[in-house]
């Protein structure tokens, strides 16, 4: 499995365009003219505007969302010192997160040197590229001293987050654990493991919080920092502690404590450990991927305690990527001089208050909640969390403002507020968050292609993953070279094809789906000897599956026209008993958040009762996904416009009914295409529309199959954003159809979807 996991990383990082991050223009550049005003001779204009005012390098360029990320590999993850070459990926790794999560572009820098002078001073004669530093996997206690220099000689915010970003996020955590055991962190001891630059920063920002240095016992590999210990390096003499004697060991002082902080090693503490500590205690066990006591162990050991972690597979993970992308978007937009301790117990106080309020339904779609609140098992936000960005960075500018370092305020918070959730649109999150849900209880998915190489990678992520149990259709002889040639693992997946059963099992299974397919379709035209024969067919055996309850969903249609899945789908597994048509939506990933367009892909020219049956199916879906629908009735003319057109008028029809049936449904129309993107434009010119307040919409139907055929297909090739889909909504169970040569990716998301549609799926066996 390692090694599986290593050749998919390596092929990840090499495939297409090397590496994670590129450069995109963000100018037109489609003629002479263009290319004039980018360059020579346009250019100079900037230029010398600058030159007689250098704020205006601001206005005229990138800086201002600029970050350099910097590194000399001397403490790469839990890799050590690799050195820079090798500490590229992780640095164009932190790159992309801070653009997916903040909207901020980066440059990584990997620098060839140990000497913290020629460190600095290389950092400082780049200041002009940069709006801000962030500092990576530098190792102590160089670290210390590089950040400091640096924040000192640069007037642009700088923050070494292996520091600071565990300092924060942990910080958050303990206020809210604290909170819920009623306890203050002026009175609780807390044990430290690890006395790294993480460690140090913790404690620091532990006393600053409230806590005193007579409280903190910090442990090194050595044992106990105790004024007694000669040669400490780094800051660790910051933390020397005479409270308990110079030989006491990790588990005498866990003893009565109330809080552990973990920032060492898996596997140091034990229950007996755990056991020991104060009543109510708190144990943020930080070590990655293996904790200092694993979660199952210290549950179990106490009922009382609050358990945090730094992995995503359990509550409350302490996650670097909850602050930094936010605490540099709120310096860099207000152009601070650099991130003070004022602003980071900013991001503090904003990551504690926004764990209080209530959960999105997006975080509680992607870790199978109904309702997450604010408790023992969430005492911190999810890295899902789409609040973070309009939470977290708002409260860092204003700090930087009223701690005087801010150099370009902001004047009108509410704009700057739909200004950071404009950005939210870069972020797939709704991919991310069906991930996430379907491995909480995966499903058994039956793939009907299994004799096509895609899918059987897709089968392997799926279960390493943990998203679904493959059920593959297909014939072991075809199949079992492509696994060795490809080198791919999928041991213990039930592999089989109906055509050519080997056991008496199948046999029986096969003959069992014949007489029930021949009982379904006996009056429409099928005999008892082409029932048999049709069975054989992966599609129609994978859908006789699901409808009995062998596999909980399907996937086909990648090596299949559409309607040769489909239509076992829909003869099999039918519709639901209140849907007289079950029809496709596609989703996309655009810069608005997801968009679903329906129907797609099944009703060529739908009447206005099958639009609105269209509509209502769309709009359950899309709250399916904890999403709230926003539709739009698309066609050529703008409410009325077009008063005679027939298109035009069945669309008004539709909506006039569902305004009828559901009142208080999102939706409106007729309208054109460009309108649901342009609220300002419905406000101003069809105040009276549903959609005027309520922002873009993210849910189009179309008048018939072949508009939306069109526009599906157009913007997602034109547009080149990632896609879901198609999926059928209407049917009793969960069938999904591929699209002919379907990405590796595109194939996951599909069974994810599938998988968290079979988990609230309730059809008939």
């Amino acid at each position: 499995m390692n090694k599986k996991r290593s050749d998919e990383a390596l092929h990840y990082h090499a495939k297409g365009r090397p590496g994670k991050i590129e450069v995109i223009p963000t100018k037109e550049t489609a003629n002479q003219r263009d290319l004039s005003l980018a360059y020579s001779p346009g250019v100079a204009d900037p230029c010398i505007a600058i030159h007689e005012r250098k704020e205006e390098v601001f206005t005229y360029t990138a800086k201002g969302n600029l970050v350099a990320v910097i590194s000399n590999g001397t403490a790469v993850l839990g890799l050590g010192d690799i050195g820079p070459e090798a500490a590229k990926p992780v640095m164009e790794g932190k790159g992309l997160l801070f653009k997916i999560y903040a909207d901020i572009d980066c440059f990584d820098l990997e620098l060839n040197t140990k000497d913290v002078d020629e460190l600095v001073r290389t950092v400082k004669i780049l200041e002009p590229t940069f709006g801000g530093v962030n500092l990576e996997d530098i190792s102590a206690p160089a670290c210390f001293e590089i950040e400091e220099r640096l924040k000192a000689e640069l007037d642009i915010p700088v923050m070494h987050d292996d520091q600071h970003g565990t300092a924060i996020i942990s910080a958050a955590a303990l206020i809210n654990a604290l909170d819920l055991v009623g306890k203050k962190i002026e009175a609780v001891s807390i044990i430290v493991n690890g006395a790294g630059a993480a460690s140090i920063s913790c404690a620091r920002l532990y006393m600053s919080l409230g806590a005193t240095k007579e409280h903190i016992f910090m442990f090194d590999s050595k044992g106990l920092i105790h004024p007694s210990r000669d040669h400490l390096s780094g800051k660790k003499s910051e933390f020397t502690n005479d409270h308990l004697p110079a030989d006491t060991d990790l588990s005498a002082a866990m003893k009565g404590a109330d809080v552990f902080i973990g920032l060492s090693k898996g596997d140091v503490l034990s229950q007996a450990d755990v056991k020991s500590m104060a009543k109510d205690c708190i144990v943020f066990a930080m070590a990655n991927p293996y904790p200092e006591i694993g979660y199952e162990e210290a549950t179990q050991a106490r009922k009382d305690i609050i358990m945090a972690t730094g992995r995503s597979d359990y509550p409350n993970q302490v996650n670097n990527v909850l602050g930094f992308p936010y605490i540099f978007r709120g310096a860099l937009d207000v152009r601070a001089k650099e991130i003070n301790e004022e602003m980071k117990m900013a991001a503090v106080q904003a990551l504690a208050r926004l764990a209080k309020e209530p959960v999105p339904d997006m975080v509680n779609l992607a870790y199978s909640h109904s309702n997450l609140v604010f408790g023992k098992d969430y005492i911190i936000p999810k890295p899902v969390d789409p609040r973070l960005i309009t939470a977290v960075a708002p409260a860092v500018a204003r700090a930087a403002m009223d701690s005087g370092v801010a150099t370009h305020p902001i004047k009108d918070w509410d704009a700057y507020e739909v200004q950071l959730s404009k950005r939210l649109g870069l972020d797939n999150s709704l991919t991310r968050a069906l991930l996430r849900r379907a491995k909480q209880d995966p499903k058994r998915v039956v793939f009907v292609d299994a004799e096509d190489v895609s899918v059987l990678k897709a089968a392997q992520v799926v279960v390493e993953e943990g998203i679904a149990i493959p059920i593959l259709l297909g014939r072991e002889e075809k199949i079992l070279p492509l696994l060795e040639e490809h080198n791919i693992q999928l041991n213990g997946v039930e592999v089989f094809h109906p055509g050519f059963p080997k056991t008496d099992e199948l046999i029986a299974q096969r003959k069992a789906y014949a007489q029930s397919y021949f009982e379904l379709r006996q009056r429409k035209g099928v005999t008892w000897r082409e029932a048999g024969s049709t069975i054989r067919r992966r599609s129609y055996f994978g859908a006789m599956m699901v409808r009995k309850g062998h596999a909980d969903a399907m996937i086909g249609g990648l090596t299949h026209h559409y309607p040769d899945t489909i239509r076992p789908a829909l003869q099999i597994v039918g519709a639901r008993p209140d849907v007289k048509k079950v029809s496709g939506m596609y989703i996309l990933m655009s810069k608005f958040g997801p968009i679903f367009l329906a129907d797609t892909t099944v009703n060529l020219d739908p009447s206005v009762e099958d639009l609105v049956e269209i509509t209502e199916l769309a709009a359950e879906q899309v709250n399916r996904f904890n999403i709230t629908p926003r539709i739009a009735l698309v066609t050529y003319s703008n409410f009325g416009s077009v008063p005679d057109a027939p298109t035009a008028k069945k669309m008004r029809l539709a909506v006039k009914e569902l305004h009828t049936r559901h009142p208080d449904l999102i939706v409106d129309g007729e309208m054109q295409a460009h309108m649901p993107f342009r609220p300002d434009l419905i406000t101003r010119d069809h105040p009276f529309s549903k959609l005027a307040s309520e922002g873009e919409a993210n849910t189009l139907i179309f008048p018939n199959l072949s508009s939306s055929n069109i526009a599906y297909n157009l913007v997602k090739e034109i547009a080149n954003i990632e896609k879901i889909g198609p999926i059928l909504i209407g049917l009793n169970k969960p069938v999904h159809i591929l699209q002919l040569n379907a990405s590796v990716r595109e194939i996951i998301d599909m069974v994810a979807l599938a998988v968290v549609d079979a988990q609230k799926s309730k059809g008939p066996k």
